[in-house]
């Protein structure tokens, strides 16, 4: 197995009744399960307490559902989005957006699963439709269920579909494994092949299978490996809200809270993400345009910042320039690309943040003041790597350091190879 996981509330649970009972009569189912889970149960038992547990449940209903899982069309009324928890009425809702809106052609799937019989109503939808699947995140127990139903079915590249046996809650959310014939039958007949299903069901209810992306190829579950650039943005499917933007920026570039203190820069860059979202934009084109305007945004705070301070920032780009590709290191000297440094500093770190970019971003935002005069010479900075290194050496051991490098790191650098009329 690629990769095992405990999972955390993630499920593939069956459909329970509706019955709920006072309080006095759950203490009594709880004490009942109890005395039978104390050490020493014949084995004979366990079928017997696991059938009392799930009636004690399916009578009192201990579990309290989650959220309803948000479903909405997308821009252009070509895409569905579904986001969260599978719970009691998602098909039927489903159902009813579908109808309403034939030019339906594919639906985005962000899920952690849920009830067994809603997933497979969602999956016949689906297949009724010959509608197409797209996880841009995951999908995972009862929601792949849905996923291999489509025409095409395509997963982001660093995406994850996720797979165990189905379980049946029982009494307070004791997982009780439950036998997997219905999934292995719905899977067969969705064209999965029959090993790599059978595989899939054997993992413990408790444990998530994460298979590699070429093992689902091979096994028919996806159809493509797609990336951001192919379909409309989905990172707000959870939370389409000025706060939900906020949020996905933050996660996508947290050295962005360090400038929750500078006006209003922060909710304007988030709202523009959100703008970009609701018109439909390419989740890739959509990263790129806030990277892109972030760092527009960090480069005007840096040019407010002090000498001293410049003297910093430049010691924390010239360290990351000496870690960057080529490239990424002509765009941080050139452009003062704090974004670019902050990664380049933090590669091979396991995942931890250098610490430096944000403080000296936190730094300039204190200050709070407008643009300084560059230096006196605004000569353009060499545009390789190795000359900006240089550069950047030499205002550091020379005099008005800071002003030197904040005129060096004001020029994004041209590109090696200046256009030309001549056929490419």
């Amino acid at each position: 197995m690629a990769d095992e996981v405990r999972i955390a509330g993630f499920g593939a649970r069956r459909q329970l009744g509706q019955g709920r009972r006072r309080l006095g009569t759950a203490i009594l189912a709880a004490a009942a399960c109890c005395a039978l889970t104390a050490s020493g149960v014949p084995a004979l038992l366990k079928a017997t307490y696991a059938d009392l547990s799930l009636r004690l449940e399916d009578l009192v209903q201990t579990r309290a559902p989650g959220p309803a899982a948000r479903i909405a069309l997308g821009p252009y009324g070509r895409d569905v989005r579904l986001a969260g928890e599978i719970g009691e009425g998602t098909a039927a809702r489903l159902g009813t957006l579908l109808a309403a809106h034939p030019e339906v052609t594919r639906i985005h799937l962000t899920s952690e699963g849920g009830l067994v019989d809603e997933a497979l109503a969602i999956g016949e939808l689906i297949a009724a439709r010959n509608l197409a699947t797209y996880v841009p995140d995951y999908c995972v127990s009862a929601c792949t269920l849905a996923f291999v139903r489509g025409a095409t079915r395509s997963l982001v590249a660093q995406g994850r579909l996720g797979f165990h046996a189905p379980y049946d809650a029982g009494l307070f959310g004791q997982i009780l494994q439950a036998e997997g014939s219905v999934e292995l039958a719905a899977y067969v007949a969705a064209g999965v092949e029959p090993a790599f299903a059978a595989q899939a069901l054997a993992v413990p209810s408790e444990t998530l299978w994460i298979p590699e992306a070429v093992r689902l190829i091979q096994a028919r579950v996806a159809t493509e490996i797609v990336e951001t650039d192919r379909f409309p943005d989905s990172t707000l499917d959870d939370d389409p809200s000025p706060a939900g933007a906020r949020a996905a920026i933050l996660r996508a570039l947290p050295l962005l809270e360090a400038l929750d203190g500078r006006g209003t820069i922060l909710a304007d860059i988030a709202n523009a993400y959100l703008d970009g979202y609701r018109a439909g934009r390419p989740e890739g084109e959509a990263l790129d345009a806030l990277r892109g305007r972030a760092q527009a945004e960090i480069a005007r705070v840096l040019r407010g910042a002090d000498d001293a301070t410049w003297v910093e920032i430049g010691r924390t780009l010239l360290r990351a320039m000496r870690r960057a590709e080529p490239e990424a290191c002509r765009a941080i000297g050139g452009e003062g690309n704090l974004l670019l440094a902050q990664e380049a500093l933090s590669a091979g770190s396991g995942g931890r943040a250098d610490a430096a970019p944000r403080a000296l971003l936190a730094r300039a935002v204190g200050q709070g003041g407008g643009a300084l005069s560059p230096a006196r010479s605004a000569a353009r900075p060499p545009r390789d790597c190795a000359g900006l290194i240089a550069a950047y050496a030499r205002a550091l051991a020379g005099p008005e350091a800071g002003a030197t490098l904040r005129a060096l790191a004001s020029h994004p650098p041209r590109p090696a190879q200046e256009a030309t009329a001549l056929p490419r």
